[in-house]
C-alpha cells in the first residue's frame, strides 16, 4: 500500500516488505511519516574546505547550500528526527571553526528536531561531530523504530528479516535518448530481494562513480523536482 500521508511535491512511494511506507523526495532524502523521520546519506560537510585546504581550486558556499537543502526537507516534512546515513564530515582538515559556527547555528534553529549519525567510513577518520550540536552517535545497524524491521545503515549490506536504508555508493543512473545522448542523474537504487534501499549522496560536492548502481537494483531517478522510477534495462 502506498503511504496514507499527502505526498511531498515530486515525491514516489516505496512500501516496504513489512508495510512501512516511506516517500523517496527528490531532495535526496527519504521521509518516512509514520515515524515522522527524515533520512539523508552522505553530506560530506566540509569537502570542499578540506579540498582548498590541500591547495585545489574548489567553490565555496557548499555548506550554506546543504544547510538550506536541509532546511527545506524539515519544512517540508515536518519531520522530529533527522538521521544521517553516515558521512556526515568529509576530513578532519575541513572541520574548520567557521563550518562548526555555521552548523551550531544551523542546530539551533532547529532544537526541536531530534538527530542521529549512524557512523560511517569518513566518520571515523574525520572525527565525530561536536556536542554543541546534540547529535547522538549510532552504530550500523540501528533500528530508529524498536519493533519496526527497518535498520539504518551507512554500508549497504543485508539484514535477515529487516529493511536497510544505507548510503556509501552516490548511486546514479545513465539514461540514453534517440539521439545517442546521456544523462547521469543521481537516483534511489532499491533491491528486493536484500531488502535494501540505498540513498542518493545528500552533499553538494560529493560526485559519484560510474558503476556506483547496484546490479539488479531498481533505479528510482531524481529529475528534475521529480523522483521517478526508471524501466529496465537501464542504459
Amino acid at each position: 500500500m502506498p503511504p496514507t500521508t499527502p505526498p511531498p511535491p515530486g515525491a514516489c512511494a516505496l512500501t516496504l516488505p513489512c508495510g512501512t511506507a516511506l516517500w523517496l523526495l527528490p531532495g535526496r532524502g527519504v521521509w518516512w511519516p509514520q515515524a515522522g523521520c527524515l533520512l539523508v546519506a552522505d553530506v560530506h560537510f566540509g569537502k570542499a574546505a578540506s579540498f582548498r585546504h590541500a591547495g585545489q581550486p574548489v567553490p565555496t558556499g557548499t555548506t550554506a547550500d546543504n544547510l538550506a537543502r536541509l532546511d527545506a526537507l524539515l519544512a517540508t516534512t515536518g519531520a522530529q528526527r533527522l538521521v544521517f546515513l553516515g558521512d556526515f564530515l568529509h576530513a578532519r582538515s575541513g572541520a574548520q571553526p567557521a563550518l562548526w559556527r555555521q552548523l551550531e547555528a544551523w542546530r539551533a534553529r532547529h532544537a526541536a528536531v531530534a538527530m542521529d549519525l549512524v557512523l560511517g567510513n569518513h566518520d571515523r577518520h574525520a572525527g565525530t561531530p561536536p556536542a554543541a550540536l546534540q547529535i547522538a552517535l549510532q552504530e550500523e545497524p540501528w533500528a530508529p523504530v524498536p519493533g519496526v524491521p527497518v535498520c539504518a545503515a551507512h554500508h549497504p549490506h543485508a539484514v535477515h528479516g529487516h529493511t536497510v536504508l544505507a548510503g556509501h555508493l552516490h548511486p546514479t543512473v545513465a539514461l540514453q535518448g534517440p539521439a545517442r545522448d546521456r544523462l547521469r542523474l543521481p537516483c534511489f537504487a532499491w533491491q528486493a530481494a536484500l531488502g535494501l534501499l540505498v540513498l542518493p549522496a545528500f552533499g553538494a560536492f560529493t560526485g559519484s562513480h560510474a558503476q556506483s548502481l547496484p546490479a539488479g537494483a531498481q533505479a528510482y531517478a531524481i529529475a528534475g523536482p521529480r523522483v521517478l522510477p526508471v524501466p529496465a534495462p537501464l542504459a
